[in-house]
């Protein structure tokens, strides 16, 4: 078995690969170690954001009902093990160790080695069959026809959270053309449930759903009522179930909530078991980093993952429902998300801006995201370090009684949590 420094050698190799779409060696991969996914009742989740606070939520459920539940979430937060929970437990350090052991077995017989994302997509599988899951809840990294997750042919539910302009390069210029990947988890005859509301990006949805004969189930927007909304999290109203309190803040949430409402229905009609009781005992009681967290009470600090334009419009609702005196903002982004947009869309929102650049090959230079706030009419300042970040922008903060929101790439969170615990 591998020692940890040996996997994350052998994981930082992987990753010199780049990203390559294509499902033929995740596919030969699965099938050196026994196509692991045909041995799971998978729950497959595309879409472009909230892939995370759904599957949290929905593990919460069934973790309440009494069923064993392995998800896999992309990207991780703190360390690579988040991806890989049994409930809300990320896997330990030894097991890790041991599964990336074995799928490096088999990788390494392959004449066309896999990227670090397949072998990642491989060992989830692997590691939630060695388990003994009942339901294994799979994130797309990215898109989902050519996603290295997608070899599961016959998912338990196929859900698709909502569909904005997100990794142009890759997945088309158009919500559209983005939409047509994002289906790319709908399985012939599987039911799938969707939040989309983008009439462009339905169309296409409806068109893949029909083609392949398989039951679509969207959100009954005119039975969702947003009773409260708190730091604390949510109450909220479904349909039939009545009264719901959710623990996740963000204006967001209560429609994620509903679309795990629906995903519940659908999985009864499928002969899973849940009571209403683990639906509010499962919403009342999950817990998920990064989305409306709080960091600090002085000043008060919260941190949300609002890495593309659509995240960022509902952070911006956010701030509006939670701080009506606006905020000071730290923020450090990837250099291929469309941050041009952002300054519009916190325009009398945030009094200043300090901008970090994250921890990544992809991140965007500090000082030409000011530059962008600055263009936009939002004064702002370049910071050195993240570490100086926080402080500034705390410091500044503190000196005008405003909270301070920290948003950006959910890259920037391992060091900017570093700093907080």
């Amino acid at each position: 078995m591998m020692t940890e420094s040996q996997v994350t050698q052998y994981l930082e190799e992987a990753a010199k690969r780049g990203s390559r779409l294509g499902l033929e060696r995740v596919r030969e991969l699965a099938r050196l170690l026994g196509e692991p996914q045909k041995e799971l009742r998978v729950i497959h989740i595309s879409g472009t954001n909230g892939k995370g606070s759904f599957s949290a939520m929905l593990s919460s459920v069934l973790c309440c009902q009494g069923y064993k539940t392995g998800s896999f979430v992309t990207p991780a937060l703190t360390d690579v093990k988040d991806s890989f929970l049994i409930g809300a437990e990320p896997i330990s350090s030894e097991e890790f160790c041991r599964l990336i052991s074995d799928v490096r077995a088999a990788a390494e017989t392959m004449e066309d080695k896999p990227t670090l994302f397949e072998l990642l997509a491989v060992s989830a599988y692997v590691y939630f069959k060695n388990e003994g899951c009942d339901y294994a809840l799979i994130e797309c990294c990215m898109g989902a026809d050519l996603d290295a997750t997608n070899i599961v042919d016959e998912p338990l539910l196929s859900v698709i959270t909502n569909v904005a302009l997100d990794h142009q390069a890759f997945l088309g210029t158009t919500v559209a053309e983005i939409a047509s990947h994002k289906a790319g988890v709908i399985k012939r005859h599987r039911p799938v449930v969707t939040g989309c509301r983008d009439e462009q990006a339905l169309g296409v949805i409806r068109k893949r759903a029909a083609k392949l004969c398989s039951p679509l189930h969207m959100i009954r927007m005119q039975e969702l009522k947003t009773v409260s909304l708190s730091l604390d999290g949510a109450v909220i109203e479904y349909g039939d179930i009545g009264r719901l309190k959710l623990s996740l803040a963000g204006a967001y949430q209560p429609m994620n909530a509903a679309l795990v409402l629906e995903a519940v229905d659908v999985l009864r009609c499928e002969g899973v078991t849940v009571s209403d009781e683990s639906v509010r005992e499962g919403l009342a009681a999950v817990h998920w980093r990064g989305r409306f967290e709080r960091l600090s009470d002085d000043p008060l600090t919260v941190y949300d993952g609002a890495h593309n334009p659509d995240a960022m419009i509902q952070t911006a609702e956010g701030i509006r429902t939670y701080f009506k005196n606006g905020v000071v903002v730290l923020m450090g982004v990837m250099a291929d998300k469309a941050y041009e947009s952002y300054p519009e869309i916190l325009s009398g929102l945030a009094e200043r801006v300090f901008t970090v650049s994250p921890d990544n090959p992809r991140a965007l230079d500090a000082g030409t995201l000011a530059k962008t706030f600055e263009s936009g009419g939002i004064g702002a300042e370049a910071c050195g370090s993240i570490d100086e970040g926080v402080k500034l922008a705390g410091e500044y903060a503190k000196s005008r009684g405003l909270p301070l929101l920290i948003i950006g790439s959910l890259y920037l969170y391992k060091d900017v949590i570093k700093l907080y615990e």
